[in-house]
């Protein structure tokens, strides 16, 4: 798979850590940044991260900033996207397997490098099940996208 990578200086510490876990798993990285410490803005590399995945050109992504907080909740403003904040290995596939999560967010201020290289390792490795009651709520999440701001 193609994994589109975005930290900000938050969470650029654990980026060396997450790109190796990456590709030991025989991964390909599509790095979109940031490429040292100097401040910037989550949602910068939440909006790239998640246009990497709508227009195809990697099939997930891992969000990186000090909690994962921030950088999740700009994700999940894309239509489509379906960001997750993990500490827990359960979280980070099952919400791959029920939820079809799409982007999984780490805060590199939270965690350290032994449990996100666990916690990519099982994002990685899930698969949605495809069970009928997980696409139906799908479909309701994505009907969530499409109501008006102020109904």
């Amino acid at each position: 798979m193609i994994i589109a990578l975005g930290v900000d200086h938050g969470g650029f510490p654990l980026k060396k850590t997450v790109i190796e876990t990456i590709e030991a798993d025989n991964h390909t990285i599509l790095d979109l940044g940031t490429f040292d410490e100097t401040p910037v803005d989550y949602p910068d590399y939440a909006k790239s991260v998640a246009q990497g995945l709508i227009t195809g050109r990697a099939h997930r992504g891992i969000l990186i900033c000090g909690s994962g907080v921030g950088a999740c909740v700009a994700a999940n403003k894309i239509v489509g996207i379906r960001a997750c904040l993990c500490h827990d290995t359960y979280s980070a596939h099952q919400g791959v397997e029920h939820d079809d999560m799409n982007i999984l967010c780490l805060g590199a201020r939270v965690i350290g490098p032994a449990l996100a290289d666990e916690l990519v390792i099982s994002f990685l490795a899930a698969h949605f099940s495809g069970d009928a009651r997980h696409k139906y709520r799908l479909e309701k999440v994505a009907a969530l996208e499409k109501i008006p701001r102020y109904e």
